[in-house]
């Protein structure tokens, strides 16, 4: 059987092949955590390393590493996803686009969820909205504990939930998760999210990355089970019978990476969520993979 590694990963057509055993190794055998949801995996994995290896939100994964946690990051995506579908306002809502935010309030599950990261750098970028023209309202706190919001953020009072808010016209708009709700009562933000989603594609160059995987930092140092690790990764990817948000996402290089990690890292900086600036090799600390 080899060394048993403990291991939290979402459900995803490149990683099926890895977690229904169809990749094995006779060094590593990965026992998997059973889990309502990824996220839920973040939180023990940042506080506690609890998972020998972990997915991880890219933007939890950088405070993580700014508040010198002992975790290791892979070159290995797990989702990638655009984003502009997740933002959200009511049906006849006075919101002409993403450029009539500035004054609103804005729910999102916790300021720095990367989702939200990534949409506000583009409100940022694209339509002049920067975040501290916005008012924040969230339900949660980071992953990380010793993070603290920004002044311009507020906590949800104590029941709140943010579509219910959302419909009470309490928010005026609210940045969803993976799930976006099938209600008729919202409608995008975005006029058009694919277009805006391609448009942001031919500029970058790449589908905007959320998840990656992350080790406990002593399994890095061990190269002849990360390399092996490594390589189920790669063999599970190759097997995959239904693509995800692009072939990018089965990505296993740095350089492949670093367009779209350094845009999320600027972001991240001009949103006040790192206690001190990140580069792509503070990132790739304790990693060997090229």
């Amino acid at each position: 059987m080899g060394t048993e590694l403990r291991a939290a990963i979402g459900d995803y057509p490149h990683m099926e092949a890895l977690k229904s055993g169809r990749v094995g190794s006779d060094l590593l055998t990965l026992d998997f955590a059973a889990m309502p949801a990824i996220n839920r995996a973040f939180a023990p994995m940042v506080r506690e390393q609890k998972f020998d290896v972990c997915e991880i939100a890219i933007v939890t994964f950088f405070q993580a590493k700014a508040y010198g946690k002992p975790l290791t990051l892979l070159p290995v995506v797990t989702l990638t996803r655009a984003q502009q579908s997740a933002l959200l306002c009511r049906v006849g809502a006075d919101i002409d686009g993403p450029a009539g935010l500035a004054g609103k309030r804005i729910g999102v599950r916790a300021y720095s969820q990367t989702t939200g990261v990534w949409l506000r750098g583009i409100l940022a970028d694209e339509h002049g909205v920067r975040p501290q023209d916005v008012s924040w309202t969230t339900f949660e706190g980071a992953h990380v504990l010793e993070y603290r919001d920004p002044p311009f953020v507020q906590r949800a009072g104590e029941g709140k939930e943010m579509l219910a808010m959302l419909r009470a016209g309490e928010l005026d708009a609210v940045i969803v998760g993976n799930d976006v709700p099938n209600d008729p009562n919202f409608r995008p933000v975005f006029a058009n999210p694919a277009a805006s989603a391609q448009a942001f594609r031919r500029k970058h160059g790449f589908t905007p990355v959320n998840h990656m995987i992350c080790v406990r930092a002593g399994l890095a140092g061990n190269a002849k089970l990360f390399d092996e690790l490594m390589r189920m990764f790669a063999e599970a990817a190759s097997l995959a019978t239904a693509p995800g948000d692009g072939r990018d996402s089965y990505s296993t290089s740095r350089g492949a990476l670093a367009p779209a990690l350094q845009l999320a890292l600027r972001y991240a900086n001009e949103q006040r969520l790192l206690p001190r600036p990140l580069s792509l090799e503070d990132l790739w600390e304790g990693s060997p993979t090229a």
